[in-house]
């Protein structure tokens, strides 16, 4: 398996005021590069680790856990292998807006 967006969802296409992306993928070192949104973006991880970089902190995240990234902060995700990462990112608003700073 590569990595996988198994689905994006706009909130505004739904009549929600969040907006959502699944993702599975099970290759090492994938994730998107240094971001930022103007709202809370909130990672719910299903299965696999990886690493986040959330403003100045580094930290990692696994199955089971939840992760919440403030509004206006740059964060980033690298998938650590060999494990399937699988999770769902909320996005708090009804549209996807980012601000990729690398």
């Amino acid at each position: 398996m590569a990595t996988e967006t198994l689905e994006n969802v706009e909130g505004r296409d739904i009549g929600s005021g969040v907006s959502i992306i699944r993702e599975r993928t099970d290759v090492d070192g994938s994730g998107p590069r240094l971001h930022r949104h103007p709202y809370r973006e909130t990672f719910v991880i299903i299965r696999g680790r990886a690493r986040f970089t959330i403003g100045d902190t580094e930290r990692e995240g696994g199955a089971g856990e939840v992760l919440v990234v403030p509004a206006d902060t740059a964060h980033k995700f690298a998938v650590i292998g060999p494990e399937t990462y699988e999770a769902v990112h909320i996005h708090e608003s009804d549209r996807f807006i980012t601000e990729w700073l690398e």
